[in-house]
């Protein structure tokens, strides 16, 4: 079964940064795509920032400029560099990919909390 972990959610002031990382099956690689999602309560699932091999990234409404998705191949690993976060920025963040093969997988998601 395939499982994606994603680390580094937590507590994190208005302002401040904080880095999501995404444990990705060195068998999914090379990816085709990367995601990042999030979703709040009351909010519908909305696209964060998405990584592809063929263009640059894309990234949600009001988030370029403050979200950075990278892929690192060495170490099978999606981050998520966040940056002058708000409160309106707190969600679960889950991670996607794309594989190889073919198959899209999830992982359960990380909880990041902005405290005004």
């Amino acid at each position: 079964q395939v499982r994606l972990v994603e680390s580094g959610g937590g507590l994190v002031q208005t302002g401040g940064a904080l880095t999501l990382a995404c444990a990705v099956p060195g068998s999914l690689f090379p990816l085709t795509a990367a995601e990042w999602n999030r979703q709040s309560p009351g909010n519908q699932r909305e696209l964060v920032a998405k990584s592809t091999s063929d263009g640059p990234p894309v990234y949600g409404d009001s988030l370029k400029g403050r979200f950075s998705i990278s892929v690192d191949n060495a170490k099978n690993v999606v981050y998520l560099k966040m940056t002058s976060v708000k409160p309106e920025d707190t969600g679960v963040y889950c991670c996607a990919v794309y594989g190889m093969e073919g198959g899209y997988y999830w992982g359960r998601g990380t909880q990041v909390t902005v405290s005004s």
